[in-house]
C-alpha cells in the first residue's frame, strides 16, 4: 500500500498516464457510482441518474484517452525505429532499392526536413520615404479624439437644450 501511494504520488509528476494513476482513477470513478447509487436507491432522484450518466461517460473518456496515448506512443516508437533503421542503411551505402541514381530517394517528401527559407532581403530594407512623418488615420471622431470624454459633452449640451 506504501508503495501504491509514492508511486501515486510520483506519476503525478510524469507526463502521460501511468499504471499507479489510472487505476487510482478507475477506483475513485468506481467508488462515485457507487455513492450515486446508493444516493439514488435513498432518494429516489432523476438527477442522480443524470450525474451517473456524466460520471460514465468522463470515465469512458478517461480510458479511452489513456489507450488511445499508449496506441499513439507505440506508433512513434515504430516510426523511429524505422527512421533508425533507414539511416543505417544510408550511412552503409545498402538501400532496399539497389537503384543506380542518387537523387531517387527524394527529400521533398520527408516531413521531417524542413526546407531553408528563401534568402530575401527586401524585407528589411527601408522605404524611400524614411525620415517624413505621417499623421495616422484616426479611429475616432472627426477631431480625431478616441476617448468618450467629447461623445458625453455632445450628450450634456443636448440634455441642458431641452
Amino acid at each position: 500500500m506504501a508503495t501504491f501511494l509514492t508511486d501515486l504520488f510520483t506519476s503525478i509528476f510524469t507526463p502521460g498516464p501511468t499504471p499507479s494513476l489510472l487505476l487510482a482513477t478507475n477506483v475513485s470513478f468506481a467508488a462515485l457510482q457507487t455513492v450515486l447509487l446508493v444516493l439514488l436507491i435513498l432518494t429516489y432522484s432523476v438527477h442522480f441518474i443524470v450525474l451517473s450518466g456524466i460520471c460514465a461517460g468522463l470515465w469512458w473518456s478517461i480510458n479511452w484517452f489513456a489507450v488511445e496515448l499508449e496506441i499513439a506512443k507505440k506508433e512513434a516508437k515504430e516510426r523511429e525505429a524505422k527512421q533508425i533503421e533507414q539511416a543505417q542503411r544510408q550511412r552503409h551505402g545498402s538501400s532496399p532499392d539497389d537503384s543506380d541514381t542518387e537523387t531517387e530517394g527524394s527529400r521533398d517528401n520527408d516531413p521531417a526536413i524542413i526546407p531553408p527559407a528563401p534568402k530575401s532581403n527586401t524585407a528589411l530594407l527601408p522605404d524611400a520615404g524614411e525620415g517624413e512623418l505621417h499623421k495616422r488615420r484616426s479611429l475616432g471622431s472627426s477631431t480625431g479624439e478616441l476617448s468618450t470624454d467629447s461623445e458625453w459633452d455632445k450628450v450634456e449640451e443636448a440634455d441642458t437644450q431641452k
